[in-house]
């Protein structure tokens, strides 16, 4: 006679895995790097220990410098592509006569290549860290918009139901319901924002500035100090990993019911 099955059993947490999983990505990029430097024999790909060399010698002088301004520079624009983006979803979200003005504008503006108006943004707002982080918001606050409205309209209207039976108001609504459903899809958008955001970045600061990691890099190829160059990548890389790993500690504490499930 078959045994009824019992109550699902809570995975078993391993609080080593993702420290494990993080030294088995780095050793994969390091044998796929060295094989690289090998096969190619060539200055144009130096190894890995002599890349982490001029990393560490530079990060204390220059390179931190430039790291520092492009680090500014990104959180500037995500913070404010966050609160211009969820504002304006939640008001979209929550009610079908904004959408219905709202969405025209936002699918016309949204597949539109951006990065275009970077010559647009220096003519108006000079040379300075404006251009670069309008730039940046332009392009990331149509993704957050996206994410939160489609969130919000994602909800179960049992759900909003349920919570204003209990009296609560449109404060209370938010905070409790709208705000922890649409959290995972934010966060979501964030991160596929940071990859994008990075990206524009770089190509933002190789023009007409003297601060920034994409401007190291770009002036190391000129003057083919690969080393440096390389450098410079492997500290826009750990930057990046860096916000990711921020998002997902953020995931982990904010929507532990996301985590059920996952080994």
């Amino acid at each position: 006679m078959r045994r009824p099955d019992g109550p699902a059993r809570v995975p078993r947490q391993r609080p080593f895995a993702p420290l494990l999983r993080t030294v088995y990505a780095v050793l994969c990029l390091l044998a796929s790097w060295t094989i690289l430097h090998v096969a190619i024999g060539s200055a144009i790909v130096p190894s890995p220990w002599v890349t982490a060399a001029a990393f560490v010698d530079l990060l204390p002088g220059a390179l931190g410098l430039h790291l520092l301004s492009s680090l500014g520079r990104i959180l500037a624009a995500l913070s404010a592509s966050l609160l211009l983006g969820v504002v304006v979803g939640l008001w979209t979200g929550l009610s079908a006569r904004s959408d219905r003005w709202i969405a025209p504008i936002v699918y016309l503006l949204y597949p539109l290549p951006k990065i275009a108006f970077l010559p647009i943004l220096m003519i108006l707002f000079g040379l300075g860290n404006a251009p670069k982080i309008l730039l940046i918001v332009f392009i990331l606050v149509f993704q957050v918009l996206l994410a939160v409205r489609d969130g919000v309209r994602e909800i179960p209207a049992e759900w909003f139901l349920s919570v204003r039976s209990t009296g609560l108001g449109r404060g209370g609504l938010l905070v409790h319901l709208v705000l922890p459903a649409i959290l995972p899809k934010l966060l979501t958008a964030v991160r596929i924002g940071i990859g994008i955001g990075l990206s524009v970045l770089f190509f933002a600061e190789s023009f007409a500035t003297t601060y920034g990691i994409g401007y190291f890099i770009m002036n190391s190829w000129l003057l083919v100090d690969y080393p440096d160059m390389y450098a410079g990548i492997l500290a826009m890389s750990l930057m990046g990993w860096m916000l990711f790993s921020l998002v997902d500690l953020l995931e982990s504490r904010a929507c532990r019911w996301v985590r059920v499930g996952k080994t």
